[in-house]
């Protein structure tokens, strides 16, 4: 590899348009051009016609429906999502092995080993979107830049349905008068924490003090929002990516910071993660939950086990603890938004180191213990009956069930993918803490 090429910006961030509206859009034709929202109870995503009113996912649908009043909701077609994301990723597929999937509608490539069969970069960038727009009817936006970090920033200033491509030389120049919202791992908690010393700017955050940022956001965030912001960003494109976490979480509006809330909810999101890493056999040893309230600001607390754990209601029981810790420092307030768990350090065996059964008030909790190997016998029994019958053929209790209706478990799962990028790019808006549940 010359000089030349080695420091080439090849590395593609293509990241589809309003994707779960767009596809509304596109399979309803009456629906185009107008401001619609998937969802009912919350907005799970919205159009550009909608965004342009405020409206944006995660809010209330109430809010949103005030804020536009001739807004369309639409129900989400979940399958189609999962077909037409796959579709685009192929285009991808048809440039370079190289691609990094890191959600169902964006993904990164590198074309570094292919410009003598299609070109340079930003040829091949406005081929895929050419053949995305023509054999699939949906507008996608593509960053190009050096680093992972800055095309996938150069694709969101790209939207909608552009192209930006950031040469070498430029980097800096167009980095640093973009605002700091747009890197990646920036929060609402962590933009209004920046604001608060009179950063706005990516500028003006490379300028800022490192010793001030690590005391704001904490040594690792604040070494590492530093470094991006002068485009240092080392990491390659991972195309077999083993999952280091599995998570879910659950938007729920604005609800009171009540156990009748958060209680069945996170019996749900227990139920979603366990039975996924059972049937990975990939028991994990740290749980992890976050607290959203009201005013968007997150928690995030977790607790690291002496062995792993991937029972439903020992999850759900630890996950409930680490909440109520959250809740008890917070007791001012009143509402949140969002819960969400994740379990991470997993493991490549399920087996499990058998205790005696001491009768510990903690017994419970022990998945090598008599009651924990219970728990875990009838978590397999649920797996299998709904293997075979579906997964609404058995619960764990009518108040989960009752929790999963106000968002489709489809879109979910679709979805789901903060809780894996944070894990992997730990950058503010997590405040943790790890002990005894």
């Amino acid at each position: 590899m010359t000089q030349s090429q080695a420091t080439a910006a090849t590395i593609l961030h293509a990241d589809l348009d309003a994707f779960y509206a767009s596809v509304e859009q596109l399979l309803d034709p009456s629906l185009r051009g107008k401001p619609i929202a998937v969802g009912g109870g919350v907005v799970l995503a919205a159009s550009y016609e909608a965004k342009v009113f405020g409206v944006r996912g995660g809010m209330p649908g109430r809010k949103a429906r005030e804020l536009c009043p001739h807004l369309i909701f639409v129900g989400g077609r979940f399958s189609e999502y999962q077909r037409l994301g796959d579709a685009a990723i192929k285009v991808l597929d048809d440039f370079t092995p190289l691609v990094e999937r890191i959600s169902i509608d964006e993904a990164f490539a590198d074309v570094a080993g292919c410009t003598h069969l299609f070109g340079p970069p930003d040829e091949i960038a406005r081929a895929i979107r050419r053949r995305v727009k023509a054999e699939l009817g949906l507008p996608i936006s593509i960053g190009v830049a050096r680093t992972k970090h800055l095309a996938k920033i150069a694709s969101q200033v790209a939207k909608p349905d552009g192209l930006v491509v950031v040469e070498p030389g430029t980097e800096i120049a167009f980095l640093h008068d973009l605002p700091v919202s747009l890197m990646w791992g920036v929060g609402p908690a962590t933009r209004a924490r920046l604001a608060e010393i009179g950063v706005e700017t990516i500028g003006q955050l490379a300028r800022s003090h490192g010793g001030a940022l690590k005391r704001l956001l904490g040594p690792a965030a604040g070494e590492k929002l530093a470094a991006l912001a002068w485009n240092r960003d080392p990491r390659r494109l991972e195309t077999h990516r083993r999952a280091h976490s599995a998570g879910a979480q659950s938007a729920l509006g604005r609800k009171p910071a009540e156990a009748r809330v958060f209680v069945p909810t996170l019996l749900h999101l227990a139920d979603r993660v366990a039975s996924r890493l059972r049937a990975k056999a990939r028991p994990g040893r740290t749980v992890t939950v976050r607290v959203r309230f009201a005013d968007m600001r997150a928690v995030t607390r977790s607790v690291t086990l002496e062995q792993p754990i991937q029972a439903t209601a020992m999850l759900a029981e630890i996950a409930e603890e680490l909440v109520r810790g959250v809740l008890a420092a917070n007791r001012h307030e009143r509402e949140i938004s969002l819960l969400a768990i994740s379990v991470s350090h997993l493991e490549e065996s399920a087996e499990l180191q058998l205790e005696l059964p001491l009768g510990l008030a903690d017994e419970r909790l022990k998945p090598g213990s008599r009651k924990g190997l219970a728990r875990f016998g009838a978590d397999r029994a649920i797996d299998r009956i709904r293997q075979r019958f579906g997964k609404e053929a058995v619960g764990y209790g009518a108040a989960a069930l009752e929790a999963a209706r106000s968002v489709p478990d489809e879109f979910r799962e679709l979805a789901e993918k903060e809780l894996q990028l944070a894990n992997s790019h730990p950058t503010g808006d997590r405040c943790s803490s790890s002990g005894g549940p």
